[in-house]
């Protein structure tokens, strides 16, 4: 999706008296007020927003190394860990479009529509846990639901080991990523494995970063109007932390809801994994980093434009009518959030052999 960063210039028009007269020229616009980094940063920092890290995101029970992120690598882009042989996680996690799909629900199994849109897996690693409705604690266990999901990937666990056991290859780079193990080729090393390489899928480096270290220049002015309006008018109470969100879970339309097609009615959310009455459509707050990259919005994938998703936040979540003013310069404050895309070599695959289960479209 491409913003529309266009300037409004203002016009002015001088009307004469009852007599014919000279047509005076308007002066230049006014000059916006400058901007007070300096205040403008302590209020982004007060409000918990924070600078992305350099390097890989910190993963628990899961030791980080060259062999292991390599082999999560090969396995981020193997197809045959699906039943068809046709879907990896790139399917719905493509890192050359912001490490999402671009659709509003992903298309999977037998050409199936899974239920909700994909979120981006860049940054993922920061967000306090994963999918819309947090129902897995980190990426280990984000990576063992897609393969297993019937309108996604549509394999069993059993069927994964045999196929990485019939390539001599994934048997070697098991043995080198889990080295000490008896039987390094599991489902639950597959999934380390995958973690770790999603741990190094971060986009450090934003104009926002970059500003918030203290470089005043590194924004426009435009986004820094933005960023004022994002803390005044109360965005941060959701989007906030590393991530500008994927920290905490809110009812969607915690002040109005949205109308249906925004929010299906038939999709309760976190419901769904605590089954408590008062998590009926609550959703993990969406993390806002690369956002300009990753249209559709929301969990279910109808809203294609940023402006006016932020306006339909505002109008749910906090109870105002954002001018279109406001609700521009908020997204152009939103494009300081595309940081640098990880740069990333699709690997080479091993050759299946005579005892690779046949794909079973």
């Amino acid at each position: 999706m491409k913003l529309r960063l266009i300037a409004i210039a203002c016009s002015a028009i001088l009307v004469s008296g009852l007599t014919a007269g000279p047509v005076l020229a308007a002066g230049p616009a006014a000059a916006p007020a400058p901007t007070d980094d300096a205040a403008l940063r302590d209020k982004a920092k007060s409000a918990g927003l924070q600078a992305l890290p350099y390097g890989a995101g910190k993963v628990t029970n899961n030791p980080m190394t060259h062999e292991k992120i390599d082999l999560g690598a090969m396995l981020f882009f193997e197809p045959r860990l699906s039943a068809s042989g046709l879907i990896s996680c790139a399917t719905c996690h493509n890192l050359s479009i912001g490490g999402d799909d671009n659709q509003s629900t992903s298309v999977g199994h037998g050409w199936q529509k899974g239920p909700r849109n994909a979120p981006t897996v860049l940054n993922a690693v920061y967000n306090t846990a994963q999918f819309w409705d947090g129902r897995a604690a980190d990426l280990k266990a984000q990576a063992k639901g897609p393969i297993q999901a019937g309108p996604e990937m549509n394999n069993k666990p059993e069927a994964v080991v045999a196929t990485l056991k019939s390539m001599p290859e994934y048997v070697e780079r098991f043995r080198r990523a889990f080295p000490g193990e008896t039987d390094p080729v599991t489902f639950d090393n597959m999934a380390k494995a995958i973690e770790a390489f999603e741990a190094t899928l971060v986009t450090p480096s934003a104009p926002f970063d970059t500003w918030l270290e203290g470089d005043d220049a590194a924004m426009t002015s435009e986004q820094k109007e933005g960023l004022a309006l994002f803390i005044g008018k109360g965005c941060t109470a959701c989007h906030t932390g590393v991530n500008v969100g994927g920290q905490a879970y809110f009812p969607f339309g915690l002040i109005k809801k949205p109308g249906a097609d925004i929010l299906p009615l038939g999709d309760k959310g976190r419901f769904a994994v605590t089954k408590t009455a008062t998590d009926e459509y609550v959703f993990r707050a969406g993390p806002l980093r690369n956002i300009a990259l990753t249209a559709p919005y929301f969990h279910s994938g109808q809203v294609w434009d940023l402006e006016e998703a932020v306006g339909i936040m505002s109008n749910a979540q906090l109870g105002k009518e954002l001018s279109g003013h406001d609700a521009k310069q908020i997204a152009i404050f939103l494009t300081a959030l595309t940081g640098q895309q990880p740069q990333v070599m699709v690997p080479i695959l091993p050759v299946e052999t005579k005892d690779t289960p046949k794909p079973k479209p």
